[in-house]
């Protein structure tokens, strides 16, 4: 089965994997207690969002094939640490079972796809493939929203 071409980060299943994720955890983590602000919801919001922080930073470096699995090995030790801090969250009482078996289940698949992805580099790296990047650059995607219009530049 041949997977369509990945012009972007945002068009990786990982990364919305990852994305999607982050989100959920942060509307999880608002409901820990207060005392936790500044340690577990730290944290695990940090470790999170730094999955697909990770994945869009290997996106970047496909010119050179080590760097690319270096941050995608990031990404999965990110990815790792979010399955601890969920343990954590769960032992304490901050989140029901089926919630943190749900995003621990998430967090494998993203592991899983990260595997796939450092076992083909090279695919995500030849030299054609990142001859492309420019795409990314001089593009309005309609499907995303932060994506600004000449028009809209001047609001900022």
């Amino acid at each position: 089965m041949e997977l369509e071409y990945a012009r972007s980060f945002r068009d990786l299943l990982v990364y919305r994997r990852a994305f999607s994720v982050a989100k959920r955890i942060f509307e999880l983590s608002k409901l820990f207690p207060e005392e936790e602000k500044y340690a577990l919801t730290s944290q695990i919001r940090r470790s999170s969002r730094s999955i697909g922080a990770q994945i869009t930073e290997a996106w970047a470096k496909r010119k050179y094939e080590k760097h690319f699995t270096s941050k995608l090995t990031d990404a999965d030790g990110e990815q790792l640490e979010t399955q601890h801090w969920v343990r954590v969250a769960f032992s304490c009482g901050y989140l029901e079972e089926s919630a943190a078996r749900s995003i621990i289940a998430i967090l494998e698949e993203i592991g899983r796809l990260l595997h796939g992805m450092i076992e083909k580099a090279e695919t995500f790296c030849s030299v054609s493939k990142v001859a492309e990047a420019p795409f990314l650059y001089n593009r309005i995607d309609p499907d995303d929203p932060l994506v600004f219009q000449d028009s809209d530049q001047s609001d900022y």
